[in-house]
This record gives structure tokens, sequence and C-alpha cells, in this order.
């Protein structure tokens, strides 16, 4: 134990954490994330009054409903920007141009942060289409509750849209107080918020979509939960649907379900 730490954090605290952890959101923590985890939740010990983690986990074991929130918010991460990943937005948009415009078109960001991904998904539609009419809804969603609320007001700083063109900032976006941004109303309208955490038996999408984001998540879970999500994937997709996944994340241990179509974008494996 560091003589500077505020709160005494053990080992076995550490382990109590990664335990509960992973079976409530399926993060998988490394031993090297144990500095992390102790900034991030004295926080949590300061904001309850509680003086030691023995508390604070005893207090999570009581099934405290609002801490537990707090508890997964705190240790899940949400780095995420505006086209992160372009080349796949482009593959997005070919992706639409070959489906039927007579049919709803669903997509699904399934680990939405606040809300930048969604929203790229969402110009991309407007972009491809040409207008913000079009029968397509995005289902956006994330485990972090905070970050989801943030994501619904789509409220933006102007160093996180200055990556954007010009032409994108004035048609999507309009100049709000304090040097911020808002997403125009027809743009948030194509996007369903939600709340789903990617652990859950079966998701709450009744029908069978034609896209999913699921980027830089599977990082975070072992390879028997990420078999288990990618399984759902698959199920609640249609046949030519496309799966985009994150730059370091590769899904050859899932081959019954998914096969390789492009750069991280995988298409439904025959026979699912």
């Amino acid at each position: 134990m560091s003589r500077s730490r505020e709160f005494e954090f053990t080992d076995h605290d550490f382990q109590r954490i990664r335990t509960l952890i992973r079976e409530h959101a399926g993060i998988a923590l490394a031993d090297s994330k144990q500095e992390l985890v102790y900034s991030r939740l004295a926080r949590r010990l300061r904001a309850t009054g509680l003086m030691t983690f023995g508390e604070y986990l005893a207090l999570l074991q009581r099934g405290d409903a609002i801490e537990w929130e707090s508890f997964i918010n705190s240790l899940t991460t949400n780095l995420t920007s505006f086209f992160r990943e372009a080349h796949h937005f482009t593959l997005l948009a070919e992706h639409l141009r070959k489906l039927d415009r007579s049919q709803p078109i669903r997509l699904w960001c399934s680990a939405c942060s606040t809300g930048e991904e969604a929203y790229s998904m969402a110009i991309t539609v407007a972009e491809t289409f040409g207008d913000l009419k079009q029968p397509v809804t995005i289902i956006a969603s994330d485990l972090d509750s905070h970050v989801l609320a943030s994501a619904r007001v789509g409220r933006y700083r102007a160093d996180t849209v200055a990556k954007l063109s010009a032409q994108r900032i004035e048609r999507f976006f309009t100049p709000a107080d304090a040097g911020c941004f808002l997403v125009r109303p027809e743009l948030q309208r194509m996007i369903e918020f939600r709340h789903i955490n990617l652990l859950d038996a079966s998701y709450p999408i009744r029908e069978k979509l034609d896209a999913v984001f699921c980027r830089n998540v599977m990082i975070y879970f072992d390879k028997d939960t990420q078999l288990s999500i990618l399984k759902k994937f698959a199920l609640i997709l249609k046949p030519d649907g496309l799966l985009f996944a994150g730059h370091s994340e590769s899904f050859y241990h899932a081959a019954a379900y998914f096969k390789l179509r492009g750069q991280t974008v995988y298409e439904r494996a025959a026979g699912v």
C-alpha cells in the first residue's frame, strides 16, 4: 500500500472489485489497472462518506442500486470522437446505398458513450441519402448512464467539433452559449438512446439490424464473453448485415458467427 494514499487499498479489495465489475459489466481488469481503480473509486468513498474500501464494498453487496450505477460508471472508459476510424463511415455509406430504401433501415451503436459515434452515423445517413427524412433508426446504447444522458442532450464544446468540416458544422449543428454547439433536432430524431448491458442474455431489439457498431469495446472482455456477445450480434443482424469493430480487435475465434469482410468490418458467417 502506498503511504500517500488517502484510503487503505489492499490486494484483496482489488480482487473483490475485479470480480464485481466482471460479473456485472463483463470488464476484465488487468493487474496493471490497480492504481486506476483506486483513483476512480476513492472519489466514491469521499462522495458516500465512507472511510474504507471494505465499507464501500459492503454497501455494494447490500444492493444499493444508486451506488451500483456510480460504481459501474466509474470503471467504464468513454474515449470517443466524431468520425473516429473514418474509413468505417465510408464503408457504412457504401452499405447504406445497397439497401432497399422501401424498408426501414436500423443501425445500432452499441457503446455510444457521449454520442459522437452515433451522431457520426446519423450524419453519414443524411449525407448518403441527401436528407434527414429517410426511414432510418439508429439505436444508441451504453452501460454508463451519465454519458448516455450527455449523448441525449447532444451538446459539444467547440474543440470537440473542430475536426469536422465547416460544412458539416453548419448543416448539422447550431451554436449554443459558452462556445458550444448543439446537434440539430432533425439529426437527433434519427436516434433512440437506450441503456443496454451487452452482458444481458438477450437484447431489447426486436427488428433485425442492418449494421452494428461495437468498436473498442471487446478489448475489455475475455474471449468467452466476446464470443457470447458476438453470437447475440449475429442473431439480430440481417443476413447481409455488417459488424464494425475497433482497430485493435479481431474475431477469428468467432468464425462460426462472423467472417472478415474488410478492415475491421465483419459479415455474418454462412449458416448463422
